[in-house]
């Protein structure tokens, strides 16, 4: 079973189409395997992130399996929703597990040990888990073209950032402020 798991982060870390094309890595466990990669993506980033902003590791575990089914219904309704290709038959269950095993270059943020280190392996890391993504979403909703799939995951994550802005810019109406 551990075998298992660490296959699936040694092939999304190598962006092998396989792991998304593979019908034996969607089994039983999958799922749990791919909630658990979230979870370990979140408290890595948190790793990283506590050498510059105290973060808290367990809300940043909770963030990363929201970030998580966030990411998998803005693929599912856009891409098998919105802009399906003809051959695009898949359930949300799928959508939600390739997610989740996409974010496993995150875990390389472990490595973010100082300041200097972080904002590279950070970036790096990004990137990495978007290349993952675009990879997943040609699989998993069997898209002919790697372009539709780059623009399912870019207007996706253009809509996170949307959100993200949003909820922070509301927060920050709701904080005291002194007038002079």
């Amino acid at each position: 079973m551990f075998g298992e798991f660490l296959n699936i982060i040694f092939k999304s870390i190598k962006l092998d189409k396989s792991l998304y094309t593979d019908s034996k890595n969607f089994g039983e466990a999958a799922i749990y395997f791919a909630g658990l990669i979230m979870i370990l993506d979140g408290i890595a980033g948190a790793v990283a992130a506590n050498n510059i902003i105290k973060t808290a590791v367990a809300m940043s575990g909770l963030t990363a399996i929201i970030t998580w089914f966030i990411w998998a219904i803005l693929i599912f309704v856009i891409g098998v929703k919105l802009f399906p290709d003809k051959q695009t038959k898949t359930h949300f269950k799928k959508v939600l597990t390739a997610v989740g095993f996409a974010h496993a270059p995150g875990l390389l943020r472990f490595f973010a040990v100082t300041p200097d280190l972080m904002i590279p392996i950070i970036l790096l890391t990004q990137f990495w888990i978007f290349a993952a993504l675009i990879i997943s979403t040609k699989h998993i909703l069997n898209l002919k073209s790697n372009f539709k799939s780059f623009g399912i995951i870019f207007l996706s994550f253009l809509i996170i950032v949307f959100l993200s802005i949003s909820f922070v810019m509301s927060r920050m109406n709701m904080m005291p402020v002194n007038h002079i």
